[in-house]
């Protein structure tokens, strides 16, 4: 660290402290750099470290230090005003109001000492000469902050009928403390109308928009406006997390997770800041900040998840119910001593409040990363075992009754009502009806290990006088057989009954339900044999038996059962919902064996009406799966619309019953067909649902990954770039060039990258760039690593690292050298050239390297053959002429402000006439390039009069008034006729009109 042995060090090192990441650290050098100020016996660098002491403090956790350093310049300026400059005495005034309204942030500071500073900083203002606004607002905050609303009213009128001076608070904040107390007054609409501008960015500053995004949260649920919650606490978040003196807008964030469903993103907020809990510098962010967690680990214990270990304290571990009575107790006692200085119960009542309130909404995804917690199973009663209590005897009628409604109607949940039956059963004996239903039910739920109960369903379903039911049990056992992988002998056993039940139909011995069933399980069979034996169309004519040679047969045979089922069924389903669902997995089939015959679009067809006959029967979690199969056949014919019609109705009839995997993919697919044809808003709706869906499937580093990969994505093309980052910064870590491809990868981080070049993060956005392009730089095609070096290197130089973005240009240009792209390659040229320029090298460097852009140009026109490619050549070559006198013109003019002053009169002429040279040079440059630009006709017009009126202001410059009008007439004329709604060309005869004013006679 630098030795401090003058001012003007003092003040490098108070700038270099105030770019520190607030905390202690910060603070500690602050003091130090006092230290060095006394050293100096400058009074003004004390007065200045001071301040800068102040400050710190003040954007800090330690905000209860600040009051001594303001002492201190306060007895200064009442000593000696006159070793304040300018500056120091408006920051003076200025610190007021923080020292104001810190004093009420702190419980141990009586009331009547706060009231007496208000009057104090009322006095002072007045004897300076500046408005009360300041002195309204303050008082505004006392009296809202003790509860006495009629004051409050009457100093908030007053605060914003005074007048805007140097004293008033900035935009930005002032409007965030209006918007506060609307909404305290419960008018939620009109504190989002008042923070409007700030949420747009009008207005902003050191804690803005930061604290309005964290104060918008739960007015925007309250009003249902969920969406802009979410965009605002992904994007407010990002703002608050690096700044430890936000704890009371972090709170916001904490409370906003545990509204929302969102109780483990809660946790993880939590686990960020451990030192929230116990920082005592600010003890009213501090009862924020415990309410909040009050309010999340209530919801926490309400979830069944009070003994889950959660972050807290950290001489501890803490479960959420723990937590919950410590943090309650903690905010308690804190609003008891606020409310005890204040001598009301608002705090407290506000606090109580807070703690209580209830979920705004069940479920709202973020799309980041998260993991939901898992109940602590509560241990079971003594004597009961792992299994449930059997239902008591008396309700066995109701149950038999309830479980052959939904088998009846093929509800989800029949097995389990019939095994419910059946432990109802236990030592009593059931009609023989009964019986033989709580068999084949069981049957069915054990799958091949329940081959012998289907038999002695069928014995129980004949006992009970029903021959056509005993038959469909033995043809479902046969049909169960087939599953095993025994074809044939399933198909010997479902012979017999075949046979016998359409016997028994022909006799009306037996209904249409029995007969079908049947001849449905023979169906079944059959295409059990053509998955085994048929190959998928434009596969090899191969089956699981080796090459066969009846495959066709195999699929008549197949078609032939299908179609029984339909000419059995076909206008006599009526209300039977099981004949009405054999008819639709018949046509399900019946699309299945298109398929294997390469009738794709009449493969779609018959799935999207087996689908529709299951939704029109009830049954709309059977339409699923058909809709799923239509949308992958429709995808693989081009029939984009169509898989996504498909797509759109699986998610309509069978998302409430699918799993959170299948619904997870089905939003994940919806949102790469919707993204495909531009529309990324609503894609961005799919992929937020595919993540949450992953979440909840337990897939976040598989599937949720792939879904927020696209979802940060589709936010960045909607240039929603705070909330595409935070989602794309969640996805990293469980993205792996194993799971998901290396292409994932780096197509994440480069959307990451363009997302902080845009919030202007641009060493993390070259850090993202410069990970993506060593991963690249293995492909084989290495144009993603040249415009990934490329990127890099902007970034590096928005960031100020000159030197490290002079090396990522000049790598990229030779990888651009290599692909053979000159247009790339005389950009990066031209790029290193402006850093040079900026650099130690100066001007001569940057010279050099603008010389080789021009000859790199002018190499690659001179090969060009094709006259689209040598136009873009001579439009580039022209771009590098211009940008070549700017450079020159730039270079002159820095030059000669240096010298000024610096030199004697002999120096300055000199230093004059080198820039006369240069200015000539640069004049000779933009003349080649305006010469360049008219070869291109109406193309290349803009470009050329951009760089006439360029000349145009240096010969201006060099006193050539009579030549620069020339050039801004000839600007005038070649727009003469143009279109007057072209904004370029508004400008340009502005530009021209101006360079023309002082020319002309009497001006």
């Amino acid at each position: 660290m630098d030795e401090i042995t003058d001012f003007d060090a003092l003040r490098r090192a108070m700038a270099e402290n105030s770019e520190r990441p607030e905390g202690p650290a910060r603070n500690a050098r602050a003091e130090q750099l006092l230290v060095e100020a006394e050293r100096l016996n400058v009074p003004l660098a004390v007065i200045e470290a001071l301040g800068h002491q102040l400050k710190v403090y003040n954007y800090s956790s330690e905000k209860d230090r600040m009051f001594v350093p303001f002492a201190r310049l306060l007895r200064m300026w009442d000593e000696r005003p006159a070793d304040f400059d300018e500056y120091e005495a408006h920051s003076l005034h200025w610190v007021f109001k923080w020292v104001s309204a810190g004093m009420l942030d702190q419980p141990h500071i009586p009331l009547a000492s706060v009231e007496k500073w208000l009057g104090e900083m009322e006095h002072r203002y007045r004897l300076a000469g500046h408005s009360e606004r300041a002195v309204r607002s303050a008082e505004f905050s006392v009296a809202a902050h003790v509860g006495d609303l009629p004051r409050a009213e009457r100093a908030y009128a007053a605060w914003l009928a005074a007048d805007r001076d140097r004293m008033a608070d900035c935009h930005a904040c002032e409007l965030h403390g209006q918007g506060a107390w609307q909404v305290e007054r419960g008018r939620d609409e009109e504190a989002l109308r008042l923070w409007g501008p700030v949420l747009e960015g009008e207005y902003s500053c050191a804690h803005e928009p930061h604290t309005v995004l964290a104060s918008s949260l739960v007015p925007l649920l309250r009003l249902g406006r969920v969406d802009e919650a979410r965009a605002h606490h992904l994007r407010g978040f990002r703002l608050v997390r690096p700044m430890e003196s936000m704890r009371g807008a972090y709170a916001d964030h904490v409370e906003f997770c545990a509204l929302t469903g969102n109780e483990a993103r809660g946790l993880e907020l939590l686990a960020e800041r451990p030192a929230y809990f116990t920082d005592t510098g600010h003890p009213r962010s501090r009862l924020d900040f415990l309410a909040v967690v009050a309010l999340l680990m209530d919801r926490l214990s309400a979830l069944g998840l009070g003994e889950q270990r959660v972050p807290g304290p950290a001489e501890r571990s803490w479960s959420a119910r723990e937590l919950g009575a410590h943090a309650r107790a903690e905010a308690l006692e804190l609003a008891a001593r606020f409310d005890g200085r204040n001598g009301t119960s608002h705090i407290g009542d506000r606090a109580r409040a807070r703690m209580a309130q209830e979920p705004l909404v069940e479920r709202l995804p973020l799309g980041v990363r998260r993991t939901r917690p898992a109940p602590v199973a509560a241990p079971a009663a003594a004597g009961t075992g792992d299994r449930p209590e059997p239902p008591d005897q008396a309700d066995l009628p109701a149950l038999i009754a309830e479980a052959r409604r939904l088998a009846e109607t093929l509800r989800p949940g029949a097995l389990e009502a019939w095994a419910a039956v059946a432990r109802a059963a236990e030592g009593t004996e059931l009609e023989p009806r009964a019986r033989a239903e709580v068999v084949d039910h069981e049957a069915m739920a054990r799958g091949p290990e329940g081959l012998a109960l289907f038999e002695r369903a069928a014995r129980l379903y004949a006992e009970a006088g029903d021959p056509g039911e005993a038959l469909a049990a033995r043809a479902r056992g046969a049909y169960v057989r087939a599953l095993t992988g025994d074809v044939d002998a399933a198909l010997s056993a479902v012979a017999g009954p075949y046979d016998e039940v359409l016997a028994l139909y022909a006799e009306d011995a037996t209904g249409v339900r029995q007969t079908a069933s049947v001849v449905m399980s023979r169906a079944r069979i059959l295409m059990r044999r053509v998955h085994e034996e048929v190959p998928e169309a434009g596969g090899p004519a191969v089956g699981a038996r080796g090459p066969r040679a009846d495959a066709r047969e195999v699929l008549a045979e197949a078609g032939r059962a299908v179609r029984e089922v339909l000419a059995l069924v076909e206008g006599r389903t009526g209300d039977d919902v099981r004949t009405a669902a054999r008819s639709a997995e018949a046509r399900a089939m019946l699309a299945e064996l298109a398929g294997h015959s390469g009738q794709e679009p009449e493969a779609v067809r018959l799935l999207r009406r087996a689908a529709a006959e299951y939704v029109a029967a009830g049954l709309p979690w059977y339409a699923l799966e058909h809709e799923v199969g239509a949308a992958t056949l429709a995808h693989r014919l081009g029939d984009l619309a169509g898989a996504e019609q498909a797509l759109r109705s699986a998610l309509e009839h069978g998302g409430p019953y699918v799993e959170p995997a299948g619904r997870a993919q089905l939003n994940l697919q919806l949102a790469e067909l919707i993204g495909g044809r531009g529309e990324a808003g609503e894609a961005a709706e799919h992929a937020l649902e595919a993540a949450h869906w992953a979440d909840e499937a337990g897939e976040s580093a598989t599937l949720g990954a792939w879904a927020r990969h696209q979802l940060g994505g589709l936010l960045l093309r909607q240039e929603r770039y705070a909330e595409a980052a935070e989602v794309l910064e969640s996805a990293l870590p469980d993205l792996s060039e194993e799971t998901h491809g290396d292409g994932a990868v780096v197509q994440t981080l480069w959307w990451l990258g363009d997302c902080l070049g845009e919030l202007g993060e641009h060493r993390e956005a070259a850090e993202r760039r410069l990970r993506a392009a060593d991963i690249a730089r293995h492909w084989p095609e290495q144009q993603d690593h040249a415009t990934l070096a490329h990127l890099a290197a902007e970034s590096l130089s928005n960031a100020g690292l000159l030197e490290e973005a002079d090396r990522a240009y000049a790598r990229a240009g030779e990888l651009w050298r290599t692909l053979g792209n000159p247009l790339f390659l005389v950009r990066s040229i031209r790029a290193r050239a402006w850093l040079a320029l900026r650099g130690e090298d100066g001007e001569r460097g940057a010279r050099e390297l603008m010389a080789d852009a021009v000859h790199a140009c002018e190499e690659a026109l001179h090969g060009a053959a094709d006259p689209a490619a040598r136009d873009r050549l001579v439009a580039e070559l022209g771009n590098t002429h211009s940008q070549f006198g700017d450079l020159l013109a730039r270079g002159a003019a820095e030059a000669a402000e240096a010298a000024e002053g610096a030199e004697g009169a002999e120096g300055s002429a000199t230093a004059g006439g080198a820039e006369g040279e240069a200015i000539e040079a640069a004049l000779t440059q933009l003349d080649r390039a305006a010469e360049l630009f008219g070869t291109l006709g109406a193309e290349g017009l803009h470009s050329r009069t951009g760089a006439e009126l360029a000349a145009a202001g240096l010969e201006a410059d060099l006193g050539r008034p009579a030549a620069a009008a020339a050039r801004a007439r000839g600007v005038l004329a070649a727009y003469e006729g143009a279109d007057a709604a072209d904004g370029t060309v508004r400008a340009r005869r502005a530009e021209a009109e101006r360079l023309l004013r002082p020319a002309r006679p009497g001006a």
